[in-house]
């Protein structure tokens, strides 16, 4: 008789989803390039490039915007990637979510504010902690 009980694999809960609701939508867009290679981490929180001087990319938020351009804040990347200097990424993004604010990253020496928030609860990502902290 075939064994109808074993491990076929395992998960390591990362606690970026803090409930259910609103429901976790996924879309591919395009990460631009950066001037030095680097990984992009699971939680990274990403802005879209608008304006004049915009191209329709995401950076990660924290950066600065070139004249002319907006950068808005747009999604939350689904996994680590590797973003080069040579070519722009395709990249899986939640745009729509309930996440926990501990889990989530943006550049370093940046802190998300309250207009941040705002920004992405437009587009169904919302915050709320998992646990006291």
């Amino acid at each position: 008789m075939a064994n109808l009980s074993q491990k076929l694999g395992e998960m390591n809960y990362d606690g970026l989803f803090s409930d259910l609701t609103p429901k976790a939508e996924v879309r591919g867009k395009t990460i631009r390039k950066l001037g030095t290679a680097a990984t992009l981490k699971r939680g990274t929180i990403l802005a879209m490039s608008s304006g004049s001087a915009g191209d329709g990319k995401l950076v990660v938020l924290g950066n600065t915007a070139a004249t002319n351009e907006t950068l808005t804040p747009d999604c939350i990347l689904c996994d680590d990637i590797d973003v080069g200097t040579a070519a722009d990424v395709n990249a899986a993004v939640y745009t729509a979510g309930c996440f926990d604010p501990s889990k989530v990253t943006v550049k370093s020496g940046y802190t998300v504010t309250a207009a941040d928030y705002d920004a992405l609860r437009k587009y169904g990502i919302v915050f709320k902690a998992a646990s006291a902290v």
